[in-house]
């Protein structure tokens, strides 16, 4: 769709801008990952919906999307300061595991919880700890070009030497003067603010203590990465020194984002992201979701409605379509009546699929409707503007919904095919499916044996049928009240019998 515009909100311009790639049809777009110390939580979830999209509608619009998510196995410490235990360590040695077992473990239930969801997956997954070289290498450059200096073994960014000539801050629009003070005032007692010269610089090179398990050899000792450093040369080794898009949760955006800012202009002078984009956050009666919070539900617990704040188990394609049913940068808030809800809108669009497979297409444009082919046109143009307006899924999804009522119709008789005709028609199945299926990237869940389950069900309308036309009323209730509990009803209507999933 080449004569789409699209707009995405750069934070860090604060407007919409229209997206222009360097090196158009390449695209090259880097989204943080998780730090592998425990389950994925529904705040994780949302991000990864996020960008999933986006890499889908680019990838349809034409572009060549080259989509890198790392995973942090190392060097991410408590409350994302420069002190204190690596989250990943600490973990291992609560469970007695290795740090490596730790990272297994979780990042192969991450990959799990990602296919659940349908996200597909990066072309590019690199880990921190496979790229210690290229960290040491940038550390070097920016100590090299007067940004960075050596303590006790330790690197730290010099935020007041970039500052002279630089904006740091300007991504998250902190006042450097203010986050000298603040840093000072809030981490006053920390002994390693004796290392720093300023209390707002930050480490890029840490020196391992006695009981660091997880390190490296490097020019100023043995030590491991700053959580900051990791994106920094990661997403310049595989997407360039200046790239596309840099995407990622608002939490992200200070420190690590305005760090990651600073790192790359401080190695190399450029800045390195054209459009960040951020979304907000899924919050719990108005709290941030978690794990520092310890108010986090785990995307496991909501597939399978274990977590007591759950009423019922929910699946993976009502949490997807949960997400998608705000616009990425709007908060999210959790309740079991949202999900609920998002369950019954779910099955309503995956049975408006169905649909489309049994209605049986007009052959020509012979008396057909100019209002209902005008209907189609406005509900496909808005699928496309919601989509080109900063990823607006939400305008999207009530554009869908104007289809599915015409399909519904269709299916209920109450419009006839030929009403629609053979081009309209074709327009809105074509679109309804890209939708579903490709850019909103929602499958059908219920009956996972999709064959199976159509045979099973052609079987079961058959004795319907024949139980109807012998007026053998007591079989046709009990078929339909069976059928019922496994989630199906059974619709009579001007066009036949039918089944759909219940709404």
């Amino acid at each position: 769709m080449a004569e789409h515009q699209l707009l995405v909100y750069n934070t860090l311009s604060r407007s919409k801008e229209v997206f222009q790639p360097l090196n158009p049809p390449h695209v090259g777009l880097y989204v943080c990952g998780p730090t592998v110390y425990g389950e994925a939580h529904l705040g994780h979830a949302r991000p990864y919906v996020t960008f999933d999209i986006l890499n889908r509608y680019l990838t349809h619009l034409g572009y060549k999307v080259r989509y890198v998510r790392n995973i942090t196995d190392v060097g991410h410490l408590e409350n994302d300061a420069d002190e204190g235990e690596d989250k990943i360590a600490k973990k291992a040695r609560l469970e007695q595991l290795e740090p490596m077992e730790v990272v297994e473990l979780y990042t192969g239930s991450f990959h799990e919880s990602m296919r659940m969801l349908n996200n597909l997956p990066p072309g590019i997954e690199p880990r921190a700890s496979g790229h210690i070289p290229e960290q040491i290498e940038m550390v070097e450059k920016i100590i090299n070009n007067g940004f960075a200096y050596e303590a006790n073994g330790s690197v730290y960014f010099d935020v007041i030497s970039y500052s002279k000539n630089n904006d740091y801050g300007k991504l998250s629009g902190r006042v450097i003067e203010e986050l000298i003070a603040g840093a000072g005032n809030e981490r006053r007692e920390l002994k390693e603010q004796d290392e720093k010269r300023n209390p707002a610089d930050f480490a890029l090179w840490k020196k391992a203590d006695s009981r660091h398990i997880m390190r490296w050899k490097s020019p100023w000792g043995e030590g491991f990465p700053g959580w900051h450093i990791e994106c920094s040369a990661m997403s310049s080794k595989y997407l360039g020194e200046t790239f596309d898009i840099h995407g990622g949760g608002m939490d992200l955006v200070f420190p690590h984002h305005e760090s990651e800012i600073a790192q790359s202009k401080g190695s190399c002078g450029k800045a390195p992201v054209r459009y960040w984009m951020h979304n907000n956050m899924i919050t719990i009666n108005g709290r941030k979701m978690g794990k520092s919070l310890g108010n986090f539900i785990t995307l496991k617990e909501f597939f399978d409605g274990s977590n007591a704040l759950l009423d019922q188990a929910y699946s993976p394609m009502t949490i997807r379509f949960f997400i998608l049913q705000a616009h990425y940068r709007s908060t999210l808030d959790f309740s079991n009546d949202a999900l609920k809800a998002a369950e019954k809108a779910y099955i309503k669009i995956i049975n408006g699929l169905r649909s489309l497979n049994q209605i049986e297409a007009p052959e020509s444009n012979e008396g057909s409707d100019e209002a209902l082919q005008k209907r189609i046109d406005d509900a496909v143009k808005q699928l496309f503007e919601g989509m080109n307006d900063d990823l607006n899924t939400a305008v999207s999804m009530a554009a869908l919904f104007d289809l599915l009522k015409i399909i519904n119709s269709i299916k209920g008789g109450q419009i006839l095919p030929e009403q629609i005709g053979a081009s309209a028609w074709s327009k809105l199945a074509s679109h309804y499916r890209l939708f579903v299926n490709d850019i909103f990237g929602l499958l059908e869940e219920k009956g996972k044996s999709g064959n199976l389950m159509n045979n099973l069900m052609e079987v079961i309308l058959q004795d319907y049928s024949d139980a109807k036309a012998r007026k053998d009323y007591a079989t046709v209730d009990r078929i339909r009240a069976q059928v019922k509990k496994e989630g199906v009803v059974i619709k009579d209507s001007k066009t036949g019998i039918s089944w759909d999933y219940e709404e």
